[in-house]
């Protein structure tokens, strides 16, 4: 069986070569970033777990980073943080992380457009050899072997990047169930955040401060609103003078418009003999 695939892939011209090449090419670099990713989110969350053992530094810059802006921005911005420094500090290998994702779909692609390629080839050779002239029976049965072989090298070239294709996208397939990089990416994003979590409630004081200012701005809130309480109650004491000084102002008022209208009558009575007013 291999005999037979190699003389096929002798009949094969240097384009469809050069998309076996391609599609092999694939395979293989989307194996070693599969096994690079792997092996470089192993030696993180060794890392990682080596300061949690005592280590007092991290080997992995990203590590260090995370961990001093997770101590100045707090718990609360952890998760965006991780997200923020794998962005900025590990774009490389993101990047394969993403080939690797779309290997399989690229050999695929590769393995069409060699079929495509090959079978064009061969029914534009069957074409040009149905078309020929030929004059002498010895020149048909010469030209119609010709014709033939170059028409099975098309076949060829379009049934080998059809093996070839299939073969990668499922080598790649296997491998990325056995060894998926986004799920060991996330499982090691979880793993930061955990030792995260744990560092900034260990650490001395931070728990205890952070409580304190809890009670102060508590105490705060307490004591502005028992000054509003007060001013409160104070404003109602003066509308309640307010109106008794109100109801004594009315009362006066009244008496002092009773004694003009007397003396106005006694004026008037005064003035104007014998009228009674």
């Amino acid at each position: 069986m291999i005999t037979t695939m190699l003389e096929g892939l002798a009949l094969i011209d240097s384009t469809g070569r050069a998309i076996l090449g391609t599609t092999l090419t694939t395979l293989l670099l989307g194996i070693i970033a599969n096994l690079w990713l792997r092996g470089r989110y192993a030696s993180l969350a060794k890392d990682l777990r080596l300061s949690g053992e005592g280590q007092p530094t991290f080997s992995h810059p990203v590590l260090s980073h995370i961990v001093h802006d997770a101590s100045e921005a707090g718990p609360a911005n952890i998760q965006a943080i991780i997200e923020d420094r794998f962005q900025s500090d590990l774009r490389p290998m993101l990047l394969a992380e993403r080939f690797v994702r779309s290997a399989t779909g690229l050999v695929i692609i590769l393995g069409l457009l060699g079929t495509f390629y090959g079978l064009t080839l061969s029914i534009g050779k069957i074409v040009h050899l149905v078309g020929a002239d030929t004059s002498a029976a010895t020149d048909v049965a010469l030209g119609v072997s010709q014709g033939l072989t170059n028409a099975l090298s098309g076949m060829s070239v379009a049934f080998s990047n059809s093996l070839v294709g299939i073969l990668s996208a499922v080598i790649l397939t296997i491998l990325g169930v056995l060894s998926n990089v986004s799920d060991r990416r996330t499982a090691l994003m979880v793993q930061i955040e955990t030792h995260l979590d744990r560092v900034l409630v260990q650490r001395p004081g931070a728990g205890q401060a952070g409580f304190g200012d809890s009670v102060v701005r508590l105490d705060g809130a307490v004591a502005r609103f028992e000054s509003a309480l007060q001013a409160f109650a104070s404003t109602t004491k003066d509308f309640h003078e307010f109106n008794v000084h109100l109801k004594d102002n009315v009362q006066r008022l009244s008496l002092t418009f009773a004694d003009l209208s007397d003396s106005l009558k006694a004026q008037f009575g005064a003035t104007i003999p014998g009228r009674k007013l």
